[in-house]
């Protein structure tokens, strides 16, 4: 059964002519003929009374009118839902990302992506390293923007996904300042155990900082007080003078720039780390494709 029997069968009950029906359907008098037979055989019964004069419906049409309006009715509503729906999804590109990524890089791209981002919506997806992976790989999401390190393992098949570098960072251990602009907690020679900030191990900023102590032969004496999953519980416990965390420079710049902050080690203690933007090697939507192809260009 097609949609366009439906609208036949509707516009010939209003006209009673075969004739002005056709006209009406923009279809020749015997194709319109044989689209109301097509309905009957699917019905099963006769529809139209058929002779001399006016068209009228037998009493299964007049039955069957009613639900043929129905009918045509949730089709179009439906097909309207569906266009408006794609409409929206053409115009949306959804990003897997990390909490402090979406703060620090992403927050930065909206800012200089608005231009491309007009008319459409950028659906930013906060998960653990391997969710944003598993979302590029399930289809769930456009992009995944993740760290990239030795210490972090991402696999991604090369044959399916590629990526750009968008951007370096450092973590750096920071500490409240004091009214000198020095560290409160310090790394140092004579120094005692340092209050230690320290991220859950399912973090990927955890696993990059205790990668780098484990391995690093300076790392300096650490007294774990507090166990966080968030960077940005760490800024907050580190302002208020709780210890010491390793957070992104680029998180942290403008306040030891400021004197809010200081760093507590040397460059030895820092972690550097790159950023990389995953993507399927299949074409995406336009909206997807010119944001990717000005983040190359970048």
């Amino acid at each position: 059964m097609q949609l366009k029997w439906l609208e036949d069968f509707i516009v010939l009950a209003q006209e009673r002519s075969f004739t002005r029906a056709a006209e009406l359907r923009h279809v020749t008098h015997p194709a319109f003929g044989r689209r109301i037979r097509a309905l009957e055989a699917w019905a099963g019964t006769p529809l139209v009374e058929r002779g001399g004069g006016p068209v009228t419906l037998t009493p299964a049409g007049q039955s069957f009118l009613d639900t043929a309006g129905q009918m045509v009715r949730n089709l179009t509503q439906s097909h309207e839902e569906l266009q408006s729906l794609a409409g929206r999804q053409a115009r949306t590109v959804t990003l897997a990302t990390g909490r402090t990524l979406a703060r620090t890089v992403v927050a930065d791209w909206l800012v200089r992506l608005q231009p491309i981002l007009q008319g459409g919506e950028l659906c930013i997806r906060t998960r653990a390293l391997a969710d944003t992976v598993g979302m590029l790989e399930r289809n769930e999401a456009d992009f995944s923007l993740v760290y990239h390190h030795p210490a972090l393992a991402i696999r991604l098949d090369a044959r399916q996904f590629t990526h750009l570098t968008v951007a370096s960072d450092r973590l750096v251990p920071v500490s409240r300042a004091t009214a000198q602009g020095q560290a409160l907690h310090r790394f140092g020679p004579d120094a005692t155990r340092v209050p230690y900030l320290a991220y859950a191990p399912q973090l990927a900023l955890g696993r990059l900082v205790e990668d780098h102590l484990a391995h690093n032969p300076h790392a300096p004496r650490l007294q774990r007080v507090v166990e966080c999953d968030s960077a940005d519980a760490h800024y907050e416990y580190v302002q208020k003078g709780l210890g010491v965390a390793w957070l992104p420079w680029s998180m942290v710049f403008a306040d030891c720039k400021a004197q809010r902050l200081a760093l507590a080690g040397d460059a030895r203690m820092e972690v550097r780390f790159d950023v990389r933007l995953y993507r399927p090697k299949r074409r995406l939507g336009p909206l997807a494709e010119a944001l990717w192809k000005a983040l190359a260009q970048r």
